[in-house]
This record gives structure tokens, sequence and C-alpha cells, in this order.
């Protein structure tokens, strides 16, 4: 798979700070050395909706970022067909879809040896004659990247040089993502050749591209195809809009992604992938993908039965942060996760933290996404044994040895009521693959105490008062 030097002649700098901006250290703001541990917190501001649409998109690289294998997930993966009188089909090996020798040679070494869920369901219908449209759902680190990327490799002929493929990612780092995706699945079809539409890629104007495969994000694509003529939308065979839920997020990413898809021919495969199905990514994608085939996660039915559950009862944060002093001081804990409803909490309960000795990392979104990858893998490996941090920045991280999750706050929705999904998510980190694990939970008012009383009666789970006898059964579970 080669590259032309102008594909790759981005100002990368430039263009990460542009749309990594908000996702930097502010000076004022909660500082992590080089380790992650904490070196300043103060009263930082809470998150706004911008802020969060923003992690959307660092989230989604993080996991890219740390994830070396894919998830090991038990959910089933249900197909709605564009016509259910059409056979099923799914495959169980790569051999069976009688990919072209120099693309399977390429999934061999990536070290897929065998499709994921998703790829068993996806692959065929995407590599199917005629061409079929899909909609799927899949969470980061299920293969789907892989498997977009195999069908555009597939339906590319090399021979015509000129841009057959497209792909829409919703920021830059993410586009560079896929882009080493299709560079290492094509690294033996040296003909194909891959171009990035990203900001700061300057081309001259009345250039056209000779590269089979664009990839880019949705206001530079526009601008090729539209206003620059870099490309003739009529000549692509295969769409792709990846993340879309982290697309409709951005703001103007929606109207731009339904103008390229609009100068598109009507036999254009179109395939869009969204990590989450909520009512506004189903109507993006209506709009953007005709007729199509649907692959969907089934929810996944979590277990709580190897998860034992405590509260704790105190009347302030500061009774909560002698609560968890104590419970360390009483049992060895091998790794913990503990999570705070804001930045601010956070960023003061890591400092506090740190003071009585104790090794700690903040995962923060005040951190570029490079560095939260870094702590992640130092907590990870053991260099740190707690990792303090907030809802988004923790969704969907896998880390084998945590035994402990503290919700230090419980957690709530924007109006206040309990957030069981979130509930389940948070303590879902511990109990891994049918270990046992813990979850405390510190109650610091009526109202936190009517919050836990509504989880558990959401899930049907009594959760027990911790008291000194319960500790030496939690130390059992920890070590």
């Amino acid at each position: 798979m080669a590259t032309d030097s102008w594909a790759l002649a981005v100002d990368e700098q430039e263009a990460a700070a542009e749309s990594l901006s908000s996702l930097h250290l502010k000076e004022e703001k909660i500082k992590p050395d080089a380790n992650g541990a904490v070196v300043k917190a103060d009263d930082n501001v809470e998150k706004t909706e911008d802020e969060e649409k923003e992690d959307r998109a660092a989230q989604s690289l993080l996991n890219k970022l740390i994830r070396s294998n894919l998830v090991d997930t038990t959910n089933q993966v249900e197909v709605l067909q564009r016509d259910p009188t059409s056979p099923l089909y799914s495959v169980k090996s790569f051999e069976e879809l009688r990919l072209k020798p120099q693309l399977l040679q390429g999934v061999y070494a990536m070290g897929f040896n065998r499709p994921s869920k998703i790829q068993e369901n996806a692959l065929p219908m995407m590599l199917a004659e005629p061409p079929q449209n899909l909609i799927a759902q899949s969470q980061s680190g299920t293969g789907k990247t892989a498997a977009f990327v195999l069908a555009m490799l597939s339906r590319v002929e090399p021979g015509n040089k000129y841009p057959q493929c497209l792909c829409l990612s919703p920021t830059y780092e993410l586009a560079l993502q896929t882009g080493k995706v299709i560079e290492q699945m094509g690294k033996f079809y040296p003909e194909l050749k891959l171009a990035y539409a990203v900001r700061g890629n300057k081309l001259e104007r009345g250039q056209k591209i000779s590269e089979q495969i664009v990839i880019g994000t949705p206001g530079t694509v526009l601008d090729w195809c539209s206003k620059l003529k870099f490309i003739d939308p009529k000549k692509i065979k295969v769409f792709v809009l990846d993340e879309a839920d982290v697309m409709i997020a951005t703001q103007g990413h929606q109207d731009q992604s339904i103008r390229i898809q609009r100068m598109l021919p009507k036999d254009c495969q179109m395939l869009l992938f969204s990590a989450t199905f909520e009512d506004s990514v189903w109507k993006f994608a209506q709009k953007v993908v005709p007729d199509p085939n649907i692959i969907k996660l089934k929810r996944e039915e979590e277990t709580l039965d190897t998860i034992k559950q405590y509260y704790v009862l105190c009347n302030n944060r500061d009774e909560k942060f002698q609560a968890l002093c104590n419970i360390y001081g009483a049992i060895t804990i091998a790794q913990a996760m503990i999570f705070c409803h804001t930045r601010k909490t956070a960023g003061w309960l890591a400092a506090e933290l740190s003071k009585e000795g104790h090794q700690v990392a903040l995962l923060s979104g005040e951190m570029m996404v490079e560095q939260r990858a870094a702590v992640i893998e130092r907590f990870r490996e053991g260099k740190e044994k707690v990792l303090v941090t907030t809802n988004v920045c923790a969704r969907g991280i896998d880390v084998e040895q945590v035994s402990v999750v503290i919700n230090f706050d419980l957690p709530v929705d924007k109006d206040g009521n309990p957030d069981n999904e979130t509930y389940l998510h948070r303590i879902g980190r511990t109990g891994r693959f049918g270990k046992r694990g813990l979850a405390i939970n510190m109650v610091d008012s009526k109202h936190s105490m009517n919050i836990l009383n509504r989880i558990q009666e959401h899930f049907n789970k009594k959760i027990n008062k911790l008291d000194t006898d319960d500790l030496d059964e939690i130390e059992k579970i920890t070590n």
C-alpha cells in the first residue's frame, strides 16, 4: 500500500492543535505530571455540553490508542435484512470471503485469525454482489474499522487512477487512525494508494487526485468534492461514514456529510457505523443510507452476581475522604478505580490521596488524548494503584486486574435521578470474566441514600452497609 508524498504532507502539529485545542491542559486547571500524578488542582468549572461532545471524539481515539486486541464481547448480533427472504450469510473464516490473496495476506499480517462477531455478519453483506448498504452498531474494539477497510480495498479497481472509495471521520486524529489500518491491511497491495482530505493538506487548484481511497473530515472532503473539484463524487463506489454518533455531536458535520452523500451516484454503496443508536443517530443514518441492512448489538446482560456491593454512610465530602483512607488502611488493594461526578471533585480527590502517599493517577478531560492513553497504560502496568476519574473518561476501559471500584459520588443524570446504566458500567470495571469484585458506594446525604435505594430496586440487588466485620471478607476479594 503506497501513499503519495503529498498525501502525507500534512502539517500534523498544526492540525492536531486545532482539532484538540479544547483537550489541552489549561495552565490554571488540573495539571498531571508526566506520570499522571497530580501537581495542582483548583476550582475548575464543570463540564459544558460542548466539552462533553469533544470528549466523544477524544474517547473514541483513546480506545483506538490503548487497545492492542479486539474486545472479547458476549453481545449477540441482531441482523435486520433489507430483503428478509434473502438467506443470511455469516462466515467463520476469512477464507470463506474469497478475498484477493494480497488482501488475505494483509488481514493475517494484522493478527486477525478469524472474524470477530460483527465481522462474521457484516463482511458477507459488505462484499456481496450487487453491493448492499449497511447501518451497523459497533463499539470500539470489535473490528469494525478492519471490516469496512476490507470492503473498500475489495471494491477498488487498482488500474483506475482516481478516487473510488471515500471514508469520513469526525476528526483529524480519527482519520489518521483509520488511515493506518488501510495502510496496514493494504501493504501487500502496492497499486492501491491513499490520500488524506484533512485540514493542512494543501493541493494546487485544478489538481486531480489519482489515489483510489480518500479518507478525511467532512468539511475538507466537501471542499475537495465541490469547491476545489479534486474529487469527482460521481465516480465513488463506496462511501463510509464512521463514528456517526461522534459526527453528529460535532458542529456542522451532519449537514456537510449529507451534502457529500447527495453528490454520490445512486448505486454507490453506503456504509454507516456508530457505537450508539440514539434517536438522533437513527434519523441521521436514515438520511444518508437508503434501503439499508441493519446490524445491531443486542444489549449485554451484565451480571452483578460476582460483585460484592457495599455502602458507607458519611456526612460530607471530608468524611467520605476519611472513610476512603480507613478502607485503604484496613485492606490490601491490588488496583482500584474511583469515580467522581465532576472534574473538580476528581482533581481534589487525586490531590488529597497523593498527599496521603498513595500512588494515584488522574484521568481528566483536561488532558490531551495521548496523555490519557499514557496514564491508562501506567495504570494497566500497575505503576499507579489508584485511578481517579469521571464517567466520560473511563468508558470502554478494561483493566483486568481492577478488583475494587469506589463510587465517591453516586452516578446521577442531568436531572438528578439515578443513572442505572452508568452504575452498571462503573462497577462492571471489576468482576470481569467471572472474577470476584468489590464495589463501595459513598453516601453523604438523604438524597444520595435515596439514589442508592433506587439503584438497589432497579437491579433487585441488596447493597449492604459496610461494617468492620466485612473487612476480612473484602480482604479475600481483593487479594
